[in-house]
């Protein structure tokens, strides 16, 4: 079986659990910490500086998005690799479905981002795939 065959979403799936499951505290606690904070340029009103904060949450969904980029654009190879890809994915969405539905360190906003990018790896990569099918072999006519 091939390193493509993998869904890289499974990574931020692991990542959630390890930071969440295994930090020890709230899952809301732990999303909320921040990681570093950056000073805007600009004072507010009263004269006090604003910041915008990188918290682990965002961390997190920033490696989903990530991954997720790079799962759309291995869903445009037609191999047998990708087709075990995508069921593979399907088995990644429906891990997350479940665990958000039953653990209660995971029904956050966060793992719910992460659940739904799953979903449109899932979607996306079937869709794809098939387009990409339908290209290679001359299928489907003129349509565009």
């Amino acid at each position: 079986m091939s390193l493509r065959a993998i869904p890289l979403m499974i990574i931020a799936f692991i990542v959630y659990n390890v930071v969440v499951l295994l930090g020890g505290d709230a899952a809301d606690t732990i999303l909320r910490k921040v990681i570093f904070s950056v000073p805007s340029i600009r004072a507010n009103a009263e004269g006090a500086r604003t910041y915008w904060t990188f918290t682990w949450g965002d961390l997190i969904l920033l490696i989903t998005f990530v991954l997720l980029f790079v799962e759309i654009l291995k869903a445009t190879y037609t191999s047998t690799a990708s087709l075990l890809d995508h069921g593979f994915s399907m088995l990644v969405f429906i891990a997350c479905l479940i665990e958000f539905l039953l653990v209660d360190k995971a029904f956050t906003s966060v793992f719910f981002m992460i659940m739904v990018a799953t979903l449109i790896d899932v979607v996306a990569g079937y869709t794809i795939g098939i387009r990409v099918a339908r290209r290679d072999i001359g299928f489907g006519g003129m349509d565009g």
